[in-house]
């Protein structure tokens, strides 16, 4: 009986993908007629783009799947609604509710099934926020003592120092952070239950989670811009070149997941970085010329 259960749900996973070919075909019609397209085959950039995600999926499994449906489920909801909001009211707008219906219960379909959702909004948010403020802030902080110190020793003791303590203190704040929530959703369904009501279906991530998630996203981001130094780079410019680019790739990456634009995601991380940077190096600056700092 256990190996028929998930020959039976790859049975059933077919059916509806079988039910859904037909259909979507027939929104892809629809589209192309409702904005006046002929669009035969992707241009260069979407087919690397889907040859990534076929490589990611071979090589992670379901798991990657699903992450991949779901965050792409997402970015289709949200570009749906704006030309919902556009259009709903000319026209078409009959046509066009009608499509959406069917793309978003379809998609929900596929995507979830009888199975739990495996994109936690809060953990996303919880990583990002780590791996950002860890890879930005370490970042600054290498750079400020290159510039104040210059020596590297001095840089990778200060910086692995900051790095502790910064993922420490992330992840007290998170732990509180989470538990004023449970205690909120705790109150909450003890007021549903004495009124006879459901409780809420979402349970939150627990405190300690919830810490673990942030401290340890932070001082892995921290690391990043350690390394080069611990390898024995005598000026900031490794870090500066290896940290931008774990940037990029961690933005790159976790906005997709989340359904963010991807690129407005990039452009903004590397730009606060940069001007992170520049400040840090010039309070560097600064302190070694008016302080008379050495090592």
């Amino acid at each position: 009986m256990a190996a028929a259960a998930p020959a039976d749900a790859k049975l059933a996973r077919r059916l509806v993908l079988d039910e859904l070919i037909p259909v979507e075909t027939r929104h892809h019609a629809f589209w192309q007629s409702f904005f006046g397209l002929e669009l035969g085959r992707l241009d260069l950039g979407r087919r690397l783009k889907l040859a990534l995600i076929l490589a990611v999926c071979r090589l992670f499994g379901a798991p990657a799947i699903h992450l991949i449906l779901e965050s792409i489920e997402v970015h289709g909801v949200r570009k749906y609604l704006a030309i919902w909001h556009r259009y709903g009211a000319g026209p078409l707008g009959g046509a066009v509710r009608e499509v959406l219906r069917d793309e978003f219960e379809h998609e929900d379909a596929v995507v979830t099934g009888d199975a739990e959702r495996r994109i936690n909004p809060e953990r996303i948010r919880g990583i990002f926020l780590g791996l950002n403020d860890g890879l930005v802030e370490i970042l600054g902080a290498v750079s400020g003592f290159f510039a104040a110190f210059g020596a590297s020793v001095t840089v990778l003791v200060a910086g692995l120092t900051v790095a502790v303590a910064g993922a420490l203190s992330m992840a007290a704040g998170a732990y509180a952070g989470a538990s004023s929530a449970s205690e909120v959703r705790a109150t909450e369904e003890g007021r549903r239950r004495f009124l006879g009501e459901r409780p809420a279906e979402d349970a939150g991530e627990s405190p300690l989670t919830a810490a673990m998630v942030v401290g340890v996203s932070y001082f892995a981001g921290a690391l990043v811009p350690v390394l080069p130094v611990l390898a024995g780079a005598r000026t900031a410019l490794p870090s500066l070149l290896t940290a931008g680019t774990v940037i990029v790739v961690v933005s790159a990456l976790l906005a997709f997941l989340a359904g963010m634009d991807v690129r407005r995601r990039v452009v903004m991380n590397v730009l606060i970085t940069a001007l992170a940077v520049l400040a840090t190096y010039a309070i560097g600056l600064a302190a070694k010329a008016l302080f008379g700092v050495t090592v």
